[in-house]
């Protein structure tokens, strides 16, 4: 089959999350035949550096054998069995112990999922079955942030605070606040870094005594946005937010799905913040996105209080703690270890990368170059004195995407900012290359921006 008969295909039969479907049916999607490393490979012989990882996801990067192998050993042992009715099996077992040797010190427990989005779910049903055995049955308030990106099922877009879910979703599931995020560059530059986390907090503090803090469960966040725009928040930030948790005894849920298994150069972004989260929802690089499985770490508190009075929980999934993919995830977790993957992500890749990524705020469009660990971002300005956004009718950020794969590279538009969250293994000569590849692009966006008409902004996923 030529490309052009997967893309009639595809029209006539596959909806995309995400998408304009009569744009896209319009256009023609692009054809993924098969990826190694950190590049995959289109139907058309091209070879794109794959910027994102896939979907945040593929941090020990493509074609890894050990993983395959996994996932074949145990389809001839045991492709499937559910974890209902008193049942488990040892992949499930072993992985939930690894997770838990992995996590902070006072998390013990994981229940398993089939993703992120269900991970998010089981937080909102976990979250008010606590406090309702804890004899708190009011406090049902879920307070989150908005831009915020929790995952597309009806409870996760509810938690996220992204504005086009919310118009196509509702109504949302109640009990859900949002409060301002820790976005300095879009929302905070006209105080300094410090003192913008520190309204930003203070703005939590503001929601949950409006609420009534006797109404307050939990607080929900990434450590770092991520479909938000790779969004790092100043560092006076998470400690201030820290200290209104403990003031009024309300659970921290740390969204780890994006962070988590090495992104930020620790294990969960988490420890790169110092913070103890009650509950950790984790998906994405559990598996390196060989197959799909997510699952939510449950701190000692809520863990033990589950166990102790909480009798049968309502709750779970056909594929929660499913063997052949958590033989994957296993494995997948093993190689990290050996290798060494976090560290190097902490000690090398990361400052390497930041310090390549930097170069590129010298060009005439971007107004900020951010990193952490590899994860990154760009801020397309059309003034770089004031920060002056170019005109939304532009879609520069949709023309600079669109460039980069024309160009070789996977980067991510979020509005007029440029996201970048590669494999883990990435090298360095991989990094110089992203870098530079990104840099044609800028120039690119910066030649076209006034002479070709562009695709309307879709949606973040």
């Amino acid at each position: 089959m030529q490309t052009q008969d997967y893309q009639a295909l595809d029209r006539a039969h596959h909806l995309h999350p995400f998408t304009d479907f009569k744009a896209l049916g319009e256009e023609g999607s692009r054809v993924v035949t098969h990826a190694e490393g950190v590049y995959i490979h289109d139907s058309e012989g091209n070879r794109i550096l794959d910027g994102m990882a896939g979907l945040w996801c593929v941090n020990l990067g493509y074609g890894r054998r050990e993983l395959v192998e996994a996932a074949t050993a145990q389809l001839e042992q045991l492709p499937y069995y559910n974890t209902f009715f008193k049942t488990t099996h040892p992949p499930a077992v072993r992985l939930a112990e690894k997770l838990c040797d992995l996590a902070p010190a006072h998390i013990n427990r994981v229940f398993f999922t089939g993703s992120g989005s269900e991970a998010n779910d089981t937080v909102l049903r976990m979250v008010r079955r606590y406090w309702a055995l804890k004899g708190q049955p009011d406090k049902q308030w879920i307070i989150g942030r908005e831009n915020a990106y929790h995952g597309s099922t009806l409870a996760g877009m509810s938690l996220g605070g992204m504005a086009p879910m919310h118009a196509q979703g509702g109504p949302c599931v109640p009990g859900i606040a949002h409060i301002r995020q820790p976005y300095w560059f879009g929302e905070g530059r006209d105080m300094s870094p410090e003192a913008f986390g520190q309204t930003c907090a203070e703005a939590l503090e503001e929601k949950i005594l409006e609420l009534g803090e006797e109404k307050v469960a939990a607080f929900i966040a990434e450590p770092v946005q991520g479909a938000g725009g790779a969004i790092m928040p100043p560092e006076s930030y998470w400690p201030a937010v820290k200290k209104v948790l403990a003031k009024y005894d309300i659970l921290l849920v740390a969204d780890e799905v994006i962070c988590g298994f090495g992104r930020l150069g620790e294990w969960f972004g988490s420890q790169h913040y110092g913070l103890e989260p009650d509950l950790m929802p984790i998906a994405k690089g559990l598996s390196s996105g060989y197959l799909p499985i997510g699952g939510v770490l449950v701190g000692d508190r809520v863990a033990e209080t589950l166990i102790e009075e909480g009798g049968e929980f309502f709750h779970g999934f056909t594929y929660s703690g499913h063997p052949t993919c958590a033989a994957v995830a296993l494995k997948n977790l093993e190689l990290l270890e050996a290798e060494g993957v976090v560290d190097r992500v902490r000690d090398d890749l990361g400052p390497y990368l930041a310090e390549r990524w930097a170069s590129l705020v010298d060009h005439p469009i971007v107004g900020e170059a951010r990193s952490l660990g590899l994860m990154g971002a760009l801020e397309l300005v059309a003034d770089k004195t004031t920060g002056q956004r170019f005109d939304k009718s532009l879609g520069a950020g949709n023309l600079c995407r669109d460039l980069c794969f024309a160009n070789g590279l996977v980067m991510r538009s979020v509005g007029d900012t440029m996201i970048i969250s590669p494999p883990l293994v990435i090298r360095r000569e991989e990094i110089d290359e992203l870098v530079e590849l990104a840099r044609r692009a800028l120039d690119e966006t910066a030649r076209q921006l006034t002479q070709v008409p562009h695709t309307q902004e879709e949606p973040t996923a």
